[in-house]
């Protein structure tokens, strides 16, 4: 390989490795068990579950929602804000869920493939 394409290459590697922006919270805010709001819209009551993150490690979190086992977790910190994505599953399919933390409340959402909607859902944390 030519040194040029070598250079080339590491700094693609480079500029593809994750960088939070300046004041952004480190992935370890989302630790802990967080009480999700999922009411349907919002006039309608309360319905309260649980978000649990277990582990960050670089880009990665592994927990909970809504008693379902995360899978595919990923954080992202390059836009001024802690974002997350995961997907858990039950019998009727995957649910896609994505949030972003704000102030000391999560904001989010989580597409159901099999039951065909989309949920805009808060969270606080469980003190």
């Amino acid at each position: 390989m030519h040194l040029a394409a070598l250079l080339v290459s590491a700094a693609l590697l480079a500029s593809c490795q994750q960088r939070a922006a300046p004041g952004t919270p480190e992935a370890g805010a989302l630790l802990g068990t967080w009480t999700v709001d999922l009411r349907p819209t919002p006039s309608a009551p309360a319905y309260y579950q649980e978000f649990v993150v277990t582990s960050v490690a670089g880009d990665t979190l592994v927990g909970t929602f809504y008693g379902t086992a995360i899978t595919h977790g990923r954080i992202n910190r390059d836009w001024g804000a802690l974002h997350f994505a995961f997907v858990t599953s039950d019998g009727a399919g995957p649910y896609n869920t994505t949030g972003v933390l704000s102030g000391d409340q999560l904001r989010g959402t989580t597409h159901s493939l099999g039951r065909n909607f989309l949920a805009v859902w808060t969270a606080a944390r469980k003190r």
